[in-house]
């Protein structure tokens, strides 16, 4: 079995660390261990969870449409409808 020391450690993040494992009544090895297998059991989940950058890339030619700009917006301007109702104010 292999051992693992951790240098440079904050002094009050080992004094959480040491209560959490006292409460739980583990030693402070033993709660170190538990808080990285924790982690890593809950990883691969996180990892599942796409990046908004991977929602845009994937999201790359899904609209693909074969009329050109200036049909486009050709076709919008014709859709558009102008009203008179507003012209004297409120």
């Amino acid at each position: 079995m292999a051992n693992l020391q951790i240098k440079g450690i904050d002094d009050a993040l080992y004094r959480d660390i040491k209560k959490l494992a006292a409460a739980e009544n583990r030693s402070v090895s033993q709660q170190i261990l538990f808080l990285v297998k924790s982690y890593l059991s809950k990883r691969p989940r996180c990892d599942a969870v796409k990046s908004p950058a991977e929602v845009l890339i994937a999201l790359h030619g899904s609209w693909l449409d074969k009329r050109g700009e200036d049909q486009i917006v050709h076709q919008i301007k014709k859709a558009r409808r102008n009203s008179r109702d507003l012209v004297g104010g409120f």
